[in-house]
């Protein structure tokens, strides 16, 4: 019996204008913020919070995680190159053999720093608007899943963080990178995201009022981190000295935030049991 696997061979690139490429990563990842701020304009309606508050949080949003998901992966993934090439941390260009520059686009961000840089940017949000940080991170994790899963799905159109070798009759072959089957790691991702996205969205309309404040960006981080310690195992490593480690650099810097995420869901759940209001 032959398996039929499934042959990846998308360009990453849709068209190219002047020497600037469009690419699916970069329309992914916008399609989903946008859609992701286009439900949250529908809960901010909700929740009586204003217009000008919304349109400001797409903003900050947008800085924090773009800025923090940069940093960490220059810092944390590839720091031997960038430290040599600093410019290129925040510039989309690459010097060339020739000695010219030429246009890349941001071609490493690291989910772990985008989290921070969007946690520290609804920080600064919340004391602009005078909005308690906890409601603005819980209004937030309602949508991050699913900006989450479209990301995922960029990395499945550049065909990178990919799977191991596997012989499962769901298996990619990924033409740019090898003529192997391998596990849709991006793809048991983006499925784990948009299935958390449909949780914390029921929960959020039918059990509203029997949560605290930070229990839904607990809730979130804790089943998101979690997926991707769980998932990393069938993934090839990103960076060469992850090679011998027990747990990769993904997995380690996922710890961190499932204790903080169980912490937040905890301490949500017992203010409410002992009849403390925290959600105005």
């Amino acid at each position: 019996m032959v398996a039929l696997y499934i042959n990846w061979d998308f360009d990453a690139e849709i068209v190219n204008i002047f020497g600037f490429p469009l690419k699916y990563y970069g329309l992914l990842f916008a399609g989903g913020l946008l859609l992701s701020m286009h439900i949250l304009k529908g809960i901010f309606v909700k929740e009586n919070l204003s217009s000008k508050a919304h349109e400001a949080l797409f903003v900050y949003g947008i800085i924090g995680i773009f800025v923090g998901a940069r940093l960490a992966h220059c810092f944390f993934y590839d720091f031997e190159y960038f430290s040599d090439h600093l410019l290129e941390i925040v510039l989309p260009i690459q010097k060339t053999v020739d000695g010219s520059y030429a246009f890349i686009g941001y071609a490493g961000l690291a989910s772990h720093g985008g989290t921070v840089g969007l946690i520290i940017a609804l920080y600064l949000f919340s004391k602009k608007y005078e909005i308690k940080l906890l409601k603005t991170l819980d209004l937030i994790a309602i949508v991050a899943p699913l900006g989450a899963a479209f990301i995922r799905l960029a990395n499945l159109m550049n065909s990178e963080m990919v799977g191991n070798p596997t012989t499962l009759p769901w298996a990619f072959v990924f033409k740019s990178v090898d003529p192997i089957p391998r596990h849709p790691a991006q793809l048991y991702e983006a499925i784990s995201y948009l299935f958390i996205f449909f949780i914390i969205s029921m929960i959020y309309k039918t059990k509203k009022a029997e949560v605290g404040n930070g229990f839904y960006f607990g809730l979130v981080i804790t089943l998101i981190f979690t997926m991707r310690v769980l998932i990393e195992f069938v993934k090839i490593n990103q960076v060469e000295f992850e090679e011998g480690m027990i747990l990769n650099m993904g997995q380690i810097l996922s710890i961190p935030f499932i204790v903080l995420g169980l912490y937040f869901v905890y301490h949500s759940v017992s203010k409410k049991q002992n009849g403390v209001n925290n959600n105005n």
